[in-house]
């Protein structure tokens, strides 16, 4: 059963895109290799779910395989995202060309930079014949629209990164237990705001260790309390159809949490927040 446009958009930043308020990552079932008899019907049901934007990584073994071979005529109806951690502006191009090979397309709506963590990434990144330059020119030829980055480890370099390029969207975590300890809610999501940039969460569910603390319930707490931030979307893997079924279930119900409620969360999980934050490290 095809159930199309029955999840919340909002706008990805001053791009002029919407998206869903939910958007399947490309970790989960989608970081393997060999299942794609798991992982082809997963991302059709996301389809169908009313999901628009889909994310993947070239370090993501077979993820992108995946989609290109889920796509195919329906690629035109969604917001394709993938990711490169090459430094060298040759070694991103190539990742590009990879990309776009196993996607089976011949355009990205959003090329990132990817898992950017250290002031050695951004001398390289910034550097003549860094990766920015392959990004720049990779928009320019049209293969692909929109230039973003991500990062996890450092918000202070995620910071200074989108003060030295005008990119158009970026990829940060958001959880309840950010606000605990090297915060990218309070370090760079302001700003991010501020320069009109698309939004994307992640780590939502903490790669699953919300669940094995909290338990299945904590799932739609811990995606409300993301979705009530000033973001565009969540994105969010799954290891499972039921997985993303719950996922989406919680996103078309959404309804903003009250400030106090997420205080109360933020509060709760305290005792465990380096443990949800394994990813800065």
């Amino acid at each position: 059963m095809i159930e199309k446009n029955i999840l919340p958009k909002r706008p990805l930043g001053k791009t002029g895109e919407e998206i869903s308020i939910l958007g399947l990552g490309g970790e989960g079932i989608l970081r393997t290799y060999d299942q794609e008899e798991e992982a082809i019907p997963l991302i059709h049901r996301a389809l169908d779910l009313g999901i628009t934007y889909f994310e993947s990584a070239r370090a993501y073994s077979s993820s992108e395989s995946y989609y290109g071979q889920a796509l195919q005529e329906r690629r035109r109806e969604i917001f394709l995202a993938s990711k490169s951690h090459e430094r060298t502006g040759d070694g991103a191009l190539k990742h590009l060309e990879a990309t776009l090979k196993n996607m089976k397309t011949d355009f990205l709506d959003l090329w990132m930079v990817h898992d950017v963590r250290s002031p050695k990434d951004l001398e390289q990144i910034f550097a003549p014949g860094g990766a920015i330059k392959a990004f720049e020119a990779a928009k320019g030829n049209k293969m692909v629209r929109l230039i973003g980055i991500s990062g996890h480890r450092n918000p202070t370099i995620l910071s200074r990164a989108i003060d030295l390029f005008p990119f158009d969207v970026m990829l940060m975590p958001v959880n309840p237990a950010e606000p605990h300890y090297w915060s990218f809610l309070e370090d760079v999501l302001p700003k991010a705001v501020k320069k009109g940039m698309g939004i994307l969460g992640m780590k939502t569910l903490s790669r699953g260790v919300s669940v094995k603390i909290f338990g299945d319930e904590s799932v739609e707490s811990f995606l409300r309390f993301t979705l009530t931030q000033p973001i565009s979307a969540a994105v969010v893997g799954c290891d499972t159809i039921d997985q993303l079924e719950v996922n989406a279930g919680i996103a078309r119900a959404f309804q903003p949490m009250a400030l106090q409620d997420q205080t109360v969360l933020v509060n709760k999980v305290k005792s465990y927040a380096r443990e949800m934050m394994y990813y800065k490290l």
